[in-house]
């Protein structure tokens, strides 16, 4: 560790010990920190058979494939889901972010859809999932703004390709044989009320859909907000990149500077910055958020 992020840790740790309240802002990195990579050796696991058949490099590439058959497309889906949403992290940074927040008044915002913050054990009355979640479908028009839940019918289809799952979730591939990229049409998920195809619970455009508990996590989202709004409190920035900074980023940078009392903490890989006006109660720390909290335990 060099000296400037040593004393950077150092300020860190000072903050972390006076502060009760703590407001945890949570973009892709912190994932990516916990092992949930959408390129390289996991995509590789997992997707060597789409790569060689369609040319995509990557899992976020290949949700964007303009797949001929609902059958193809969910048969990729289905294992993205699965091993992102369903499968646990190979590292455990969420759980030594669990254990740091207990004992204090915390919330979570987050633009993460894997759902990790709830596997991990983080109190789901303290989440804001605002991109919404890979373990929901909704109708794809969308024709009335209810999601359901998808695991059953995910593990469906990825035993319908040939894997076997398991006992702790993980996808087993078959000893003998290939995987069959596609799912039996029976499987398709389709809208109950209208008979649409179904599509995952993702926003991308103005037909996501924010569902009733969507609505309640905001409401508590906005009621942390008010109870702090002039109080000491950290605003914990945790991989957030400029993909969607107006969400976590750009919302606690205003934060900050209305709030006297508030200080803001950036931790990220290679990505780190802040606005002179709230320079000074600010910490940014570049390195890999798992190894920093550590650190920081």
């Amino acid at each position: 560790m060099d000296n400037t992020r040593g004393q950077s840790m150092k300020k860190l740790k000072s903050i972390w010990a006076d502060t009760d309240t703590i407001l945890i802002g949570a973009g892709a990195g912190l994932s990516t920190s916990a092992g949930f990579s959408y390129t390289g050796e996991r995509f590789q696991r997992y997707f060597a058979d789409f790569e060689q058949r369609y040319g995509f490099h990557d899992m976020y590439s290949g949700g964007f494939y303009p797949y001929e058959t609902l059958e193809e497309y969910w048969a990729f889906w289905s294992r993205y889901i699965w091993i992102n949403r369903y499968m646990d992290t190979p590292e455990s940074v969420y759980q030594t972010l669990h254990t740091l927040v207990k004992g204090k008044d915390y919330f979570v915002l987050t633009t993460n859809v894997d759902h990790c913050f709830q596997k991990t054990g983080f109190d789901k009355n303290r989440l804001f999932y605002t991109q919404g979640d890979y373990g929901l479908f909704q109708c794809s028009m969308p024709c009335h703004r209810s999601t359901y839940e998808n695991r059953e019918i995910v593990k469906k289809m990825v035993l319908a390709q040939r894997f076997t799952i398991g006992a702790d979730g993980t996808l087993i591939f078959p000893e003998c044989g290939r995987l069959v990229m596609r799912v039996p049409e029976e499987l398709i998920p389709c809208c109950p009320r209208c008979g649409r195809p179904m599509t995952m619970n993702l926003r991308a455009d103005d037909t996501f859909v924010e569902d009733e508990g969507w609505q309640k996590a905001s409401d508590r989202y906005v009621d942390f907000l008010r109870r702090h709004a002039n109080e000491k409190v950290l605003l914990l920035e945790l991989g957030v990149g400029f993909n969607t900074p107006g969400i976590v980023k750009y919302s606690f940078w205003r934060m900050t500077a209305k709030n006297k009392e508030a200080v803001y903490v950036c931790v990220n890989l290679g990505e780190t910055c802040v606005p002179k006006e709230i320079e000074e109660r600010s910490v940014c720390i570049d390195g890999d958020i798992g190894e920093i909290l550590k650190k920081l335990k």
